[in-house]
């Protein structure tokens, strides 16, 4: 460094004809300036010390009566307990080597020891304060033991820091002055090198700061300061760290990672074997850290909304200022060898008159310059990473606390698709800036030292190359500027790109059984091929930045070289050659700008997304007034109330509520679809934005929403919901809820895994779930919505009477049904109509009042009258005939006729084992080396991969003409300014600018193939995948979590798109670009590759070893992110369940604990990557010093000195070349993970064919409408027992078929199979005497029509909700609109039919959403209509209307309905039972009436019963 600041200083004193000067100043001055500043900085040391000890001493005189034993108050370590790391140890150990080094110094000056500096009382003084100093400095080392000191005294480190820079300076400095004098080296010289290792050792020790020393007993609770607030279980599940626990020597070898390597070398590595991040990269800590730096920012700025951008820098400054310093010294070592070439051409012509230590001591220079550097490189590198992980950890935290408190509106406004790629595309982005943040700083310093040592060595000509190299940058700011537009337009297409496919994935069953799932699949593709156009223009623009990165050297040293000819500066070889190697240099900082400032508009675009997000509205916090219970009797007041889920809406969604409910109290809502049931308990829970008014609750509360929402995990997990197990408290629960025989038929009983959103289970097993929820919850208020609507009438029954009125008698309950039979045992019934609650009393008193309610009770009136009339027939009937034998059914009695299986059963039988009982499998995950043909399938994708040889000779023409251009350069140009040129400069001149633009050329043919290739085969890639996802059987989407469909089609799509073919393509480059070098630098000295042939095995034994365990990182990694996406998706949908359950801070935690899961194989990967980079560019390091070695020792003459500078010039950057080809090979290898998990989702086993072109039904199939089953047998696994068993029955054409059975006993799965969702594993289904196997799905799907137990809307239009396919007319749709009694409510809207639905349909109630289905069948027009619990969600008037409807728009076509409102099946034509997947009864209502003892009969019997108290209320009115 000194010697670069002198020669800076030599060059210009030599323009300015002030060399006689400055060589007198040098000689009498400069030997002696280190003993000056050395002596100050010793006596400043020295002086500080003693001011601390007499402050520590006049303390402790001033407090002798108190015990503390300094004024700290810190605790001391009893010595028996105290255990030294290593790293004090071995700064104990330099501390003293140093004092004794300065000794010996001292004892040879005094026996007349020769210096440069001939003031012997200042060496002397010099010698002695640094043994003071030393001596003062083991003291501090040994009182840092007394004390409980994490850190080393500041002023310790900035002695050690101090004294290292000396100790270089010294160096250096006496280096110089040998070379120069061509004097030999002599014993102080051996020993100053001797103190080099100490003082940079307790260098680094300074910079990290850290003592280790620990106390045995592991009790002093130094790091409990910084788990304030974290979970505690996540705490007890840790494991150790083996980054916070390593050396300063293994920090800087990164050699904490060899037992890693030990155990992913004897078998691939699983989540639990990898150690824990250290705690200041964990997610608890980070995100407390990042709550810090925004309430830092809130509170200087003043600000109610800091800004991200603030906050962020908070939070990284400190890591970043180091991660600083480590880029500035990279930078810096970087330029020595450019600046040494020409010293080194000089030596190499003059070897007789040099001394062979000055060509040593190059050598030297060369390799300390390389050593550091390569150091610096390393570590700027793994902190930028490391930095990028905490912010990622912080930010990812952020996100997730958000989406817990977001608004209704803001959540309408942000998909669930647009947060997956805020946490996974745009939080990337972010992180990614982290790395390129070090380029800010490190840019301005490279160009400054480039145009330094090309003014050293060609003068003025130094100005052209910084005008060629200011203009090849500039030529940059527009590039970046149409990137970033490029960047915003790819992020936006992608959005809505994710949104749909994350809509479709929700959705797919719908899809399926409407026979659009073709319809949304070309939607996709159109998604898809609008993003991919976008693409294609960024990429095209990447490759022209690629042409300016590699023709940036040709073009600077065309300017520059053209200069030197024009202004008769004379170019020697080793002018030249330090030229070439400086703009080789120069190209990192001209190809890192443009992406730097490409990276700096996709991280501004990012965090622009995020921290919008982060700034939307949150639900009103103090909405809600909560009041002590002891000093109120009610638990609910409103008074006035006045809510909005639309704030700016003119019309409010609830008004002039008031209410007042009493503790204890039981009260039933009711009122027609759409009349604020639901919303009135959102404004008791604070979800609906308040306009005005007063809430007060009192006590804890706890929320049944209408559509059950079930976590994935066990049964048990779902009910505790985060609080402990009580097993009496849970058995109450489970039994109170009618869960107890669920449980005893499943597999695992309450240990029974759950899938993704409850598929699992039937609709009445999720909403007894959710109840028992809540019961457990033990709360004060509990808040249900519809609770009733997915059981049938028994569990119903049961329910109420033994979970309302049983285990909650003594708690205020709020419950909204449709079931008017349980509406007088309330103690305050409420009607809604309109947002306002227009009646309010017992049941007796509305029935009195005539203004509304006898509506809903005339219909449920009018249900029972029709179900008692049937039954009083029955009964007639079987009176006067004798009694019939039993039918041929199953002979079970109706006690056990109880919930076996559901719908989509994938529960387990008592005998299957657990391995096969896991419904949600952990993700697949490869094992061992990505297999030959994942390459061979990549790389043949496009064209058979006819494209991949054009491309590599591309690369390798670039090669050939580029070496042959810089071997023109170094043979044409003398070697030294004695020498006559060979040729004249023009044409030397002419030749090299010919060579140079056809390298530049075949780069951007390279370039362009290279991305072009790329992009076709994600796209072809990516076709396949969704072709296949989509063609998937149900099973595969009940048994694979939304998240990892939606990582593979973001996450690994982008890897595709963007990165993996520049990936592979660099493995190609880097070994061309190393043939190119070795065959350069074996033109000067073979004898190299004597030890060029070791190395390069040891580096392929160390590739060898690093690959098993860094690839199970990255496959780990990669399966490690879905989680974190499927938990927040999970917590978006019931966030108000969350909220209302005040469980935020759980669910946050075990967000935080899902990040660090992905930090561990993340983090120990990108160090692993770090552990075989250090070691590979030593190893090249070492090389490369062997090959200067031979050049300096060889004689003169055998050698050419210009040839030689050529390959010192290539052997400079060998280092990294050699690395490269090694981590290209890997972070391509990590990168084709990704090819790997998309090729895994492209192989799914398909469905049927859509269309079988020799079995097409005919065009109006089918006519009758009969349907047949024949011997059917259903399960939807090889594995699993069947669902469905001997079912021999006929529904005959046009006619009404009621399908009942308890929860559970297989009738949605009845269903299904008639769509063949699930096909039978025998027997067949007939329609009109068609097997209906035989047909395309298709031809079958869009012949029937069916309203679905869970109603399903598309984010868009009322129309395009109606009709996907656009097939009917606006007429043909408001008729249909108008009877499924939506008309008046779509005509009042503003857009009409194009009036607006949000994701999920959540801005139309439960009960709207089902009739948009109605609407759905009743455009259709099918002759098969299947309703399943198609009218669960609305009221009895509307289910009444509906009902009728059906009678009479499918009077002559089959209906098959299942329902557990037995009025809806009581008029049907025929009754099939079902239990326990059989046929238990099948014939007319009237016929199984007649049988007392059929299962019919007593579902009848128990519906007539649990009606028959309000029946009688009502007959009293």
């Amino acid at each position: 460094m000194v010697d670069l600041l002198l020669r800076i200083s030599s060059s210009i004193t030599t323009d300015f004809k002030l060399n006689e000067f400055w060589t007198a100043w040098l000689q009498q001055n400069s030997p002696c300036l280190r003993e000056y500043i050395s002596l100050a900085v010793q006596l400043l040391f020295v002086g500080i010390i003693l001011l601390h000890f007499v402050r520590k001493i006049a303390g402790r005189i001033w407090n002798r009566k108190t015990k503390l034993a300094d004024h700290q108050g810190t605790e001391k370590y009893p010595k028996n307990r105290v255990r030294f790391s290593t790293s004090y140890k071995c700064c104990v150990a330099c501390s003293l080597s140093l004092m004794v080094v300065h000794g010996t110094k001292l004892l040879i000056l005094l026996n007349g020891g020769g210096t440069n500096c001939n003031n012997k009382v200042q060496i002397y003084s010099s010698e002695t304060m640094q043994m003071v100093s030393w001596a003062a400095s083991s003291v501090a080392l040994y009182m840092t033991v007394s004390n409980k000191s994490i850190k080393f005294p500041w002023l310790l480190r900035a002695w050690w820091l101090c004294s290292c820079i000396m100790s270089i300076f010294g160096v250096a400095f006496d280096s110089h002055l040998r070379i120069t004098s061509h004097g030999n080296l002599k014993v102080l010289d051996y020993v100053e090198f001797l103190s080099l290792m100490p003082s940079t050792l307790l260098f680094g020790y300074s910079i990290r700061g850290k003592t280790g020393i620990v106390s045995d007993d592991r009790t002093n609770g130094i790091t409990e300061p910084l788990l304030n607030g974290t979970n505690k279980k996540h705490l007890e599940d840790t494991r150790e760290s083996l980054y916070g626990q390593s050396t300063l020597l293994q920090l800087v070898t990164f050699s904490w990672l060899n037992p890693l390597f030990v155990i992913g070398n004897k078998k691939p590595l699983d989540q639990d074997e990898i150690p824990d991040v250290d705690i200041k990269d964990s997610a608890a800590f980070c995100s407390h850290y990042f709550d810090e730096c925004l309430k830092h920012v809130k509170e200087r700025y003043g600000d109610p909304n800091p800004s991200i951008y603030k906050a962020i820098y908070v939070f990284i400054r400190k890591k970043a200022a180091i991660n600083a310093a480590f880029a500035v010294t990279y930078a810096v070592a970087s330029y020595v060898g450019p600046y040494l070439i020409d010293y080194l051409v000089r030596f190499l012509t003059h070897k007789k008159t040099e001394s062979l230590q000055s060509g040593y001591l190059l050598v030297l220079g060369f390799l300390g310059a390389k050593i550091v550097e390569t150091i610096a490189q390393r570590q700027w590198i793994f902190g930028a990473r490391q930095l990028g992980l905490r912010l990622r950890a912080a930010l990812i935290s952020q996100i997730y606390k958000k989406g817990l408190v977001l608004s209704c509106q803001s959540r309408q406004s942000h998909t669930s698709g647009e947060i997956i790629n805020y946490m996974s595309v745009d939080i990337q982005r972010i992180t990614d800036f982290m790395w390129y943040l070090n380029m800010l700083w490190m840019l301005p310093i490279q160009i400054s030292l480039a145009i330094f040592v090309l003014y050293r060595n060609l003068s003025s000509g130094s100005l052209a190359a910084l005008a060629a190299t200011s203009m090849v940058m500039a030529c940059n700011i527009p590039l970046t500027r149409i990137q970033k537009k490029y960047q915003s337009m790819i992020m936006e297409a992608k959005d809505d790109r994710m949104k749909a496919t994350s809509e479709v994935l929700r959705n797919m069953k719908t899809l399926k059984l409407q026979a659009w799932d073709s319809q949304f699949l070309h939607n996709l593709e159109a998604l898809r091929k609008l993003e991919y156009n976008w693409l294609w223009k960024s990429l095209r623009l990447a490759a022209i930045s690629a042409f300016i990165f590699w023709g940036s050297p040709t073009f600077i040293s065309v300017v520059t070289f053209g200069a030197c000819i024009l202004m008769r500066i004379e170019l020697t070889a080793g002018r030249v050659l330090s030229a070439l190697a400086t703009f080789r240099m120069l190209q990192e900082p001209i190809f890192n700008l443009p992406d730097l400032l490409n990276v700096i508009a996709q991280a501004k675009v990012s965090a622009d997304r995020v921290s919008s997000y982060l700034q939307e509205d949150e639900i009103q916090q103090n909405a809600i007034e909560y009041v002590p219970k002891d000093q109120t009797e009610l638990e609910i007041d409103i008074e006035n109330g006045k809510f909005s889920w639309d704030p700016e809406s003119s019309i409010p969604t609830l008004e002039k509520i008031n209410l007042k409910v009493r503790r204890g109290m039981k009260v039933a809502i009711c009122g027609t679809v759409g009349s604020g049931k639901s919303s009135l308990l959102s404004s008791i829970l604070g979800e609906v934005q308040k306009i005005s008014g007063t809430v007060k609750i009192s006590g804890t509360k706890a929320y049944v929403p209408q559509s059950p929402w079930i976590l994935t995990g066990n049964i048990r997990d779902n009910i505790l919901f985060g609080n402990q197990y009580d097993a009496a408290k849970y058995h109450r629960t489970i039994k109170a809820c009618a869960l107890v025989k669920d449980f005893e038929l499943f597999s695992h009983e309450d240990l029974t895994e759950i899938g993704e959103r409850g598929i699992n289970m039937s609709g009445g097993q999720k909403q007894r779930i959710q109840i028992a929820r809540a019961v457990y919850e033990d709360a004060d208020i509990y808040l249900l919505d519809d609770p009733f609507s997915a059981v049938d009438a028994h569990t119903g029954t049961q329910l109420f009477k033994e979970c309302l009125m049983g285990i909650l008698r003594e708690k205020t309950i709020l419950f909204v049904t449709h079931q008017v039979e349980f509406l007088p045992a309330a103690d305050l019934i409420l009607v809604m109509q309109n947002g306002k609650i227009t009646q309010a009393g017992r049941f007796e008193e509305l029935l009195q009042q005539n203004i509304g309610f006898e509506v809903l009770v005339g219909a449920h009136s009018q249900a029972l009258e029709s179900i008692m009339t049937v039954e009083n027939t029955g009964r007639t009937i079987s009176q006067d005939s004798t009694v019939e034998n039993e039918s041929n059914t199953d002979p079970t009695s109706n006690d056990e006729l109880l919930p076996i299986r559901h719908e989509s059963e994938h529960n387990i039988s008592p005998d299957i084992t657990e391995k096969v009982a896991k419904l949600v499998q952990d993700e697949e995950r490869e094992k061992g080396s990505i297999g030959k043909e994942i390459y061979w399938s990549y790389l043949t994708a496009v064209k058979g991969g006819a494209l991949v040889p054009f491309i590599i000779l591309a690369q390798s023409s670039f090669q050939v003409l580029q070496v042959a251009s810089n071997y023109w350069m170094a043979w044409a140009c003398p070697p030294t300014s004695e020498t006559e040129p060979r040729l004249g400069m023009n044409k030397v001149l002419f030749v090299y600018v010919l060579l140079s633009v056809g390298s530049s050329l075949c780069v951007l043919l390279r370039a362009t193939l290279v991305l072009r290739t790329g992009l076709w085969t994600a796209q072809k890639l990516f076709t396949n995948m969704l072709h296949s996802v989509l063609r998937a059987p149900m099973a595969f989407f009940d048994s694979t979590p939304t998240g990892r469909i939606l990582n593979r089609a973001s996450t690994d799509q982008s890897v595709l798109d963007l990165e993996l073919a520049n990936k592979l393509g660099w493995c190609a480059f880097s070994i061309i670009q190393i043939l190119g070098t070795i065959a350069v630098m074996s033109q000067v000295a073979w004898e190299v590759f004597v030890i060029f042939i070791p190395v390069t095995a040891v580096c392929i034994w160390y590739q060898q070893y690093y690959i098993p365990t860094a690839r199970e990182l990255a496959r780990l990694a990669g399966i490690q992110r879905a989680p974190i996406l499927h938990h927040f998706a999970e917590s978006l949908a019931g966030a108000a369940t969350i909220r209302a359950f005040e469980q935020g801070d759980r669910f946050t935690n075990g967000n935080l604990c899902l990040i660090d899961d992905h930090s561990r194989p993340w983090f120990h990967n990108v160090s692993a990557m770090e552990w075989l980079s250090f070691r590979l560019n030593l190893l090249s390091n070492f090389v490369f010093a062997f090959s200067l070695v031979l050049l300096v020792t060889l004689p003169e003459g055998i050698i050419n000195p210009s040839i030689a500078g050529l390959a010192v010039t290539y052997g400079m950057s060998l280092n990294v070349q050699q690395a490269s080809i090694i981590w290209n090979i890997c972070n391509a290898e990590n990168k084709m993970i990704s090819v790997e998990r998309i090729l895994q989702y492209s192989k799914i086993t398909s469905e049927a064919p859509l269309l079988i072109e020799e079995c097409r039904p005919p065009s109006n199939w089918p006519q009758d409408g009969k349907i047949s089953f024949k011997n059917l047998h259903i399960r939807y696994a090889e594995h699993l027992p069947s669902v469905l068993k001997n079912i021999n029955c006929t529904f005959p054409g046009k006619k009404k078929v009621g399908v009942v059975g308890r929860t559970g006993s297989g009738k949605s799965t009845l269903i299904q199979a008639i769509f063949r969702i699930v096909e039978p594993r025998e027997g067949t289904i007939e329609i009109d005497n068609l097997d209906i196997c035989k047909i395309g799905l298709h031809d079958l799907r869009s012949r029937l029509s069916i309203i679905p137990q869970d109603p399903s809307m598309f984010e868009g239009t009322v129309r395009g909700n109606l009709d996907p396919l656009d097939q009917y007319s606006d007429s043909e749709i408001w008729e249909a609109l108008d009877k499924c009694q939506l008309g008046c409510l779509v005509r009042a809207k503003e857009e009409k039919l194009d009036a607006t639905v949000v994701e999920n349909g959540e801005n139309w109630s439960a009960g709207q959403r089902q009739l948009f289905c109605l609407g759905r069948a009743l455009l259709k027009k099918s002759s098969i209509l299947v309703l399943d619990e198609a009218t669960a969600s609305v009221d009895s008037a509307t289910d009444g209307v509906l009902q009728r409807i059906i009678r009479q728009e499918f009077k002559d076509r089959t209906v098959v309905t299942i329902a557990h409102r037995i009025h809806t099946v009581v008029d049907s034509d025929l009754v099939l039972v079902l239990s326990d997947g059989r046929v238990a009864e099948f014939d007319t209502p009237t016929k199984l009436l007649e049988k007392e003892d059929s299962f019919f009969s007593k579902l009848i019997k128990e519906y007539t019963m649990r009606s028959q108290s309000f029946n009688n209320s009502a007959n009293d009115n």
